[in-house]
């Protein structure tokens, strides 16, 4: 997927203004309007304008867009980096995937699915209804937020510290500083949400302030890949406890446990911890995935017993399978 540099695009510094940013795309889209421009693909021009300004004029996907950094270059391939708007506070406007859908992959794969929430989350449709004309309830915000895993085990209370997008008296986008100190409930989930009543947009008149709304994601764990409730660990095992069988120490979020390899056991085998998983009223389970782990034949000694073990199973093949000799 192609990178978009949308300042170039425009014509535009990286630090110009909301005004500038405006009258760039005036200017050029009234010379590459496929009605009356005679510039060579005018349409496909004037169609990359309009995608480029629907990020740059909107402080809020500006300043997204903005932390992908500088680095990216145009013709090259671009996957968005995970949780990539992380930390970021947003209200409910932007796009939904289908009007994202008129533009690039690159806008879509950044904007697309419901990006700051703006297919409408939690409690939004309730919030926009029955406003009067002076005293309107604030808007919902939405904000994606890293925790560890361990905080959904045990439950936890965690200062954070959102960016907020706005702009300030010269026109220029700028964030500030939102901080929170968050209650994150014992078996929280990726994708839940955890509401803060009355911390979004201020209200209008008499009107309640918004509420915001943290959609939970996990930072990446050493040990465990997270499955919806599930957990799976790869642990390592050395050949003599795969073939014979062997009762091994094996970490898991609540602690160690002792884990019994069954004799046989292959790579790939799974051993399941009932109940292991993310805690719930449904507890998820703990997936134990091995791997066989050979010693290094680094030392002669250790050359020499892996001779003699060649020679001991000299008719075993693992490539039967495959239909070809030793």
């Amino acid at each position: 997927m192609e990178y978009k540099d949308y300042y170039k695009i425009m014509g535009v510094a990286r630090d110009a203004s909301q005004d500038e940013i405006k009258r760039a795309y005036r200017k050029l889209a009234r010379k590459y309007h496929p009605d009356v421009s005679k510039e060579p693909q005018a349409e496909a021009r004037f169609k990359e304008l309009g995608e480029a300004y629907e990020v740059l004029k909107d402080p809020e996907k500006r300043v997204a867009y903005d932390q992908l950094g500088t680095n990216w270059k145009a013709n090259q391939d671009f996957r968005p980096p995970p949780d990539w708007n992380a930390g970021y506070e947003f209200s409910d406007r932007g796009f939904g995937g289908g009007d994202a859908s008129q533009y690039s992959d690159f806008f879509e794969s950044l904007f697309g699915r419901g990006f700051g929430s703006a297919s409408g989350g939690p409690g939004a449709a309730s919030r926009r209804q029955g406003s009067a004309a002076f005293h309107a309830p604030g808007e919902d915000h939405y904000a994606k937020v890293m925790i560890d895993l361990q905080d959904s085990y045990t439950g936890a209370t965690r200062a954070i510290t959102l960016q907020v997008p706005g702009v300030d008296a010269r026109g220029h986008v700028t964030t500030r500083e939102h901080k929170l100190n968050v209650v994150i409930p014992r078996g929280i989930r990726p994708k839940q949400y955890i509401r803060l009543a009355g911390q979004g947009a201020r209200g209008h008149g008499q009107g309640k302030p918004g509420d915001l709304y943290l959609e939970v994601e996990f930072r990446p764990h050493p040990y465990y890949r997270v499955e919806n409730p599930d957990l799976y660990l790869d642990l390592p095992v050395a050949p003599w406890e795969a073939a014979l069988g062997a009762t091994v120490k094996t970490p898991t979020p609540d602690g160690v446990v002792e884990l019994r390899i069954p004799p046989d056991s292959v790579t790939g085998r799974k051993l399941r911890l009932k109940g292991r998983g993310i805690p719930g009223k449904t507890p998820g389970d703990l997936y134990v995935v091995l791997h066989i782990v050979q010693p290094p034949a680094t030392e002669e000694t250790a050359k020499a017993f892996y001779r003699g073990m060649a020679g001991q199973f000299e008719s075993f093949n693992p490539r039967v399978k495959l239909g070809v000799g030793t």
